[in-house]
């Protein structure tokens, strides 16, 4: 994987799905960012889905799938059942919940970078991202 691939968290696409607070920082980070850096994992992906159809929102459900998958070229990340372990383990080191810790799993395994406006990655080797800091650090590479 690429060193600037980039693992979003289900509450950056939920924020801009549902117009929450930041979701013009969402849309602006999603339009400057090429798709092929994007990677969603399967959880991620179907934990949108429930929430979209709890409030009953199944045509924004249908138009982010196609534009994620048939429209982007976002990829989709999976682990696998012997990585349950792993996920146990860093719910354990980190105090995380399941959703965090498969997510923190995830981008170890594939090496990817977390977008995420959850803080309890703060508490982590890896870290996360906000939108805005990939966009700022891509200004500030392309002023040097």
């Amino acid at each position: 994987m690429n060193s600037a691939a980039l693992l979003i968290d289900s509450n950056i696409w939920l924020e801009r799905l549902l117009d929450q607070d930041r979701a013009s920082e969402v849309e602006r980070f999603l339009a400057e960012t090429p798709s092929e850096l994007l990677y969603i994992t399967d959880f991620a992906l179907h934990s949108i889905c429930l929430i979209l159809q709890r409030v009953n929102q199944p045509d924004t459900l249908r138009v982010f799938v196609n534009d994620l998958f048939s429209q982007g070229g976002v990829k989709l990340v999976r682990l696998n059942p012997s990585d349950i372990h792993n996920i146990v383990d860093v719910i354990q080191e980190f105090e995380l919940d399941f959703d965090d810790a498969y997510q923190y799993v995830a981008a170890e395994k594939f090496g990817l970078t977390i977008v995420s406006f959850d803080a309890d990655f703060n508490r982590t080797a890896r870290g996360h991202k906000l939108p805005g800091d990939i966009l700022q650090q891509r200004y500030s590479e392309c002023e040097e």
